[in-house]
């Protein structure tokens, strides 16, 4: 049985005297049939579902506090992994989801066009000069995924990012964020292999204004090295194989960082202090 037909007989549990809590790990427990049934549901397609063994849904957002009704800002959707996980969530519990993008919207505003699908989602530019990305202190939920190593690349653009963040959210809200993991390691300057130690960030969004609410394991991969040839992009989902205009080392062997599987990660729940 999977996830989403556990939600739908949900009802029945205390029939046959079996508990939610009983067949899924704690977190999931405490999500609900409402995520359950959306994680399981028929929205999502096949790529994005295929990487949950790497990403946990259903643990990652009952983590970060997501709960019905909220407004959620998503920073940088990009593929849209969480994009159809929370807009349907949202649009069934009486929450908004708003996307704050970078670059050219087009495609993402096509494929969320349906209102009927996933609600009436809001999308807001994201770039280093926009504008505030909702009223400010309005939402409950600002959620970056894999992006704080991009922005460290331009002066001042973590800076502006977290500011933005900041004023978006209400009072002891919650910035939840998810990063490729340089530790034990060093952190290579600017972090441009895509890694970033634990203390930089922490202490770098500790400044701006939040503290530490929670970091969890969830998204650990033991079997990350993080010693790849092309920085993160090696691994999964990218799998890169080259490095920019040169041609494929002749005895690179990409199954190798196919079986290490996506990147090693903290997962950190901040509060707006």
């Amino acid at each position: 049985m999977n996830r989403r037909q556990l939600a739908l007989t949900l009802p029945l549990l205390p029939v046959v005297g079996l508990s939610l809590a009983g067949l899924l790990s704690p977190a999931m427990a405490q999500a609900g049939p409402a995520l359950l049934a959306v994680i399981d549901g028929p929205l999502r397609t096949p790529k994005n579902r295929a990487r949950d063994r790497w990403r946990h849904p259903g643990e990652t957002l009952t983590f970060w506090g997501l709960r019905p009704g909220m407004t959620v800002v998503e920073i940088d959707p990009s593929g849209g992994y969480w994009t159809e996980i929370l807009a349907p969530y949202l649009k069934a519990t009486g929450g908004r989801y708003v996307a704050a993008q970078g670059g050219d919207t087009a495609a993402f505003k096509a494929r969320y066009a349906d209102p009927a699908i996933w609600g009436e989602i809001t999308v807001v530019p994201f770039e280093a000069t926009s504008g505030p990305l909702v009223p400010d202190g309005t939402a409950d939920l600002v959620i970056t995924s894999r992006n704080i190593h991009d922005w460290m690349w331009t002066p001042g653009r973590v800076a502006k990012a977290l500011a933005d963040f900041h004023s978006a959210l209400k009072p002891a809200a919650i910035l939840a964020v998810e990063e490729h993991r340089a530790d034990p390691r060093p952190m290579v300057p600017e972090a441009t292999d895509g890694y970033v130690s634990v203390a930089w960030l922490t202490h770098t969004v500790d400044a701006a204004g939040f503290k530490l609410d929670g970091a969890s394991e969830i998204n650990a991969n033991p079997k990350d090295t993080k010693d790849h040839p092309f920085g993160v992009w090696t691994l999964p989902p990218t799998l890169r194989t080259h490095a920019k205009d040169q041609p494929t080392p002749p005895d690179f062997d990409p199954s190798k960082y196919v079986a290490i599987g996506e990147s090693d990660r903290m997962t950190l729940r901040f509060k707006k202090a």
